[in-house]
């Protein structure tokens, strides 16, 4: 059997489409159609139900897609054992982290992973969209928030402290609150998944340890990283994120930390990935190098 072609139909498997496991794999449409009908001759029997709107298991393909993955799980694990001492690792990793996380603290120290690897090839995906693990093929993801995936393996690395910051320019217009009545007056940046006005609120944890939020003005609502960070240096209105993304600019004197008795709960970091019998040892050890790297820089 050809283990180029059961890697192919199980990546198309998992993501019901031929188009999307093309995308991911690097390969031409055709050429991943052309390795999944060899894979279904050899066996003699139809995996997948193709349509012009979709691509389904059949019965067949439900029963063998699971061995599948666990052969091929094996496979890596037997190659593995028998790679020379020093080899390092081989494969692909699919991986997707936070915008900040990824920017100030795991790639700048990416080269020595790669140096101990260097047969590795790491595609990292900082997107502010909650991607599907496994549907799009990650390997692994970085989650920042309350976590929703109950299906998936969940690795806690700790917790990302938060501040308040407005622009110097937006506090000499509008002056610098001290309590949370001084807030009336002011306006919040929204940072928001789906783009909406509504939700707009102060957050902070108060004398008895409680989370709560003070529902403030808003003008303008911003569903990315990098534009909820540009609407605040541009004077737009204070915004409540990560001490870790927003301690350069504070150094620098772009943006000002304020009440600092009235901050956000922190947020909690974790890494996750799928549930399987064994953890390939590509995964296994980017899992460990991303643990070992972020955790200092968190709160526990």
């Amino acid at each position: 059997m050809d283990f180029d072609n059961l890697r192919t139909f199980v990546r198309v498997a998992e993501l019901a489409s031929f188009t999307r496991a093309a995308e991911q794999l690097g390969m031409a449409k055709g050429r991943v159609s052309d390795a999944v009908a060899r894979l279904e001759a050899a066996l003699g029997t139809r995996l997948l139900q193709r349509t012009t709107r979709s691509v389904r298991l059949t019965q067949d393909g439900e029963q063998f897609l699971e061995r599948a993955k666990e052969l091929l799980q094996e496979t890596d694990e037997l190659q593995a054992m028998f790679q020379p001492a020093g080899s390092g690792l081989r494969g692909r990793l699919r991986i997707d982290l936070s915008h900040a996380l990824a920017r100030d603290v795991v790639i700048p120290r990416l080269p020595e992973f790669l140096a101990a690897h260097p047969q590795l090839e790491v595609a990292i995906s900082t997107t502010d969209r909650r991607v599907d693990l496994v549907q799009e093929g990650f390997d692994c993801v970085m989650r920042v928030g309350t976590l929703t995936d109950s299906d998936l393996v969940v690795r806690r690395l700790g917790e990302l402290p938060q501040i308040n910051v407005a622009s110097p320019e937006y506090l000499r217009r509008h002056g610098t609150p001290r309590t949370l009545e001084d807030l009336a007056t002011h306006r919040l940046v929204h940072y928001a998944s789906k783009l909406g006005l509504q939700g707009a609120a102060w957050e902070y944890v108060d004398k008895a340890g409680v989370a709560r939020s003070q529902p403030m003005r808003c003008n303008v609502v911003v569903n990315g990283t990098d534009a909820y960070h540009a609407a605040c240096l541009a004077g737009l209105g204070f915004i409540q994120a990560p001490v870790l993304g927003m301690r350069r600019h504070v150094d620098a004197g772009t943006l000002v930390a304020v009440m600092p008795e009235f901050t956000a709960p922190p947020l909690p970091v974790s890494l996750l990935y799928a549930h399987r019998r064994q953890v390939p040892p590509r995964v296994r050890a980017v899992l460990d190098w991303i643990t070992q790297v972020v955790s200092p820089h968190l709160a526990r």
